[in-house]
């Protein structure tokens, strides 16, 4: 089956870093668009970093700056570098891939649409 396993979140306070992983099964990444997706309880999920199958990374206004999305597709694994993390950050991130929709559409409509997705991993900032 098909699985795309998020980790590497945890709680932390403002100011440091942590590194999300999405490691994925059951499919190669390489040739999928993929990306990051927050959602906070009782809110709508929305896009937070796409990186489309050429590896062109693209960031919600949100994003101010401090992340950087990447991927291995040797390893099936999607990251995503988070620094200088704010107490806006918390959220569940889940990572997503589809081999159709584009990184513009994950981002505008908050991953609606795309085929595959993680259980998420939380990510807890505190002041």
């Amino acid at each position: 089956q098909v699985q795309l396993k998020e980790s590497g979140g945890g709680s932390v306070e403002t100011g440091n870093s942590l590194r999300l992983s999405c490691v994925a099964s059951g499919l190669t990444t390489r040739g999928y668009n993929m990306g990051w997706f927050r959602q906070v309880p009782g809110k709508h999920r929305e896009g937070f970093s796409m990186i489309d199958s050429n590896g062109n990374p693209s960031y919600a206004d949100s994003v101010k700056g401090r992340c950087t999305i990447s991927r291995d597709d040797d390893k099936n694994t999607l990251y995503l570098q988070m620094n200088n993390l704010e107490p806006e950050e918390t959220a569940k991130y889940y990572c997503a891939a589809d081999n159709w929709k584009t990184a513009a559409w994950g981002l505008q409509h908050g991953g609606n649409g795309f085929a595959y997705w993680g259980q998420g991993t939380q990510v807890t900032v505190s002041a």
